[in-house]
């Protein structure tokens, strides 16, 4: 007989309870601190890194001609594609640490002014001040700067209008999230809030294959086609599912690791079987539905890995202060590392100025890379510091 989603879902609860009563704190997986927090640190870490990845990403990868390098540098380059997947663990991360604030404060009679004033507070600010710098420097045309302000921006290819400025597209997919969730968790059970994430992880290839097909009739698979919300949203949706699981069924530190391990090892076989077949590119029907899936999963992996460690004697390893540092400035950086390091390009190209010689194409790369990277940090830096913290200091006395 076919078992129950519910049925499931009390054996994880059961097994888990059996579990933690015979774990002991001289594990390297005891238990020893309480998974959920009200500050994860670690995460803090998590978050350093995915910023990382997509730096390096732009720094390197993006609009890169790879004809002009040699074999190594070639190498080294394409290594950076996978950077692009940082916006992918930031949406992992998101979906957890945003379905666990709502779950947390559900039952509160402010539940909706709290979530979108404490949201407000951090996002609109630093955002409305980009598109503001956006819009006097004319780097992106009117018509897509109203529908980013909009937070539309990752829907306007739609309206036959480009992507003038890309990482706009990934903050309005989560956006998206905090219209549409924050109801969801109000009025449903959990049980039916993990059912709707794992439905959405089931479904998302499904709608970027159909996708992949309708955008082949012009010839050629548009990426920003995939920057859709229904083709972006089983990133959070695995993050509500491990919030989930955390949250209301606890299971062992030994199953959570159990968990974590069998998704690496899911993620790793769906990357060597498709490999072969195109997941590789997404200029093909499996590369379409199925690239994102193995490293969504590796990264769910990752979070619960992190959470493990973060409360236990291995602490200090996912807690490191470079990182955290990053993971603190990272929506600032975010916003602007890529208008800094196209300021970097202008700048060069308007006066000619070759700033490596003897490192070759390579050499000027890399010192872009630095010189850009390092302004970026600056100013996410002064950002957060002097311009987003006095809007974070609001917060409690307006919730």
């Amino acid at each position: 007989m076919p078992i129950s989603l519910s049925q499931t879902l009390e054996r994880i609860r059961s097994y888990g309870r059996d579990e933690s009563s015979s774990e002991t704190s001289s594990s390297p997986i005891g238990k020893q601190e309480s998974i959920l927090r009200p500050v994860m640190p670690e995460l803090d870490t998590v978050r350093g890194l995915a910023i990382l990845l997509v730096l390096f990403y732009h720094g390197f990868y993006w609009q890169t001609d790879l004809t002009l390098y040699s074999p190594f540098e070639r190498l080294f380059i394409l290594a950076m594609w996978a950077g692009r997947l940082g916006v992918n663990l930031f949406f992992v991360l998101s979906g957890f640490l945003i379905t666990g604030l709502l779950l947390e404060s559900r039952s509160r009679q402010d539940y909706y002014k709290r979530f979108y004033i404490r949201r407000a507070l951090r996002i609109l600010p630093a955002y409305g001040l980009v598109v503001l710098v956006l819009a006097l420097t004319r780097y992106a045309s009117l018509k897509f700067l109203i529908m980013s302000a909009a937070y539309l921006a990752n829907l306007t290819p739609l309206f036959g209008i480009a992507i003038g400025y890309s990482v706009l597209w990934s903050l309005a997919v989560e956006e998206h999230f905090y219209f549409l969730w924050p109801a969801a968790v109000r009025n449903l059970s959990t049980r039916w809030l993990l059912g709707i994430g794992l439905t959405i992880v089931a479904l998302s290839p499904v709608s970027r294959l159909l996708t992949f097909y309708l955008g082949r009739q012009n010839g050629y698979v548009s990426f920003q086609l995939y920057d859709y919300t229904w083709n972006s949203a089983d990133g959070l949706a695995c993050g509500v599912i491990l919030c989930i699981l955390l949250y209301e069924f606890t299971p062992s530190r030994r199953l959570l690791f159990r968990i974590s391990c069998t998704l690496l090892l899911i993620s790793a076989a769906i990357w060597a079987l498709g490999a072969p077949f195109g997941i590789v590119t997404r200029q093909r029907p499996l590369g379409a539905a199925l690239q994102v899936v193995p490293w969504q999963f590796a990264f769910t992996a990752l979070l619960g890995l992190f959470l493990l460690a973060g409360t236990g004697r291995y602490a200090a390893m996912v807690r490191l202060r470079p990182l955290r540092f990053f993971g603190e400035i990272s929506y600032g950086l975010y916003l602007v590392h890529l208008l800094i390091f196209d300021s970097y390009d202008w700048f060069v190209r308007r006066y000619g100025w070759q700033p490596i010689h003897a490192g070759g194409r390579f050499g000027a790369l890399t010192f872009r890379f630095l010189c850009a990277g390092i302004a970026a940090t600056v100013v996410a830096y002064f950002s957060r510091r002097y311009f987003e913290e006095p809007f974070l200091r609001l917060k409690n006395r307006m919730t």
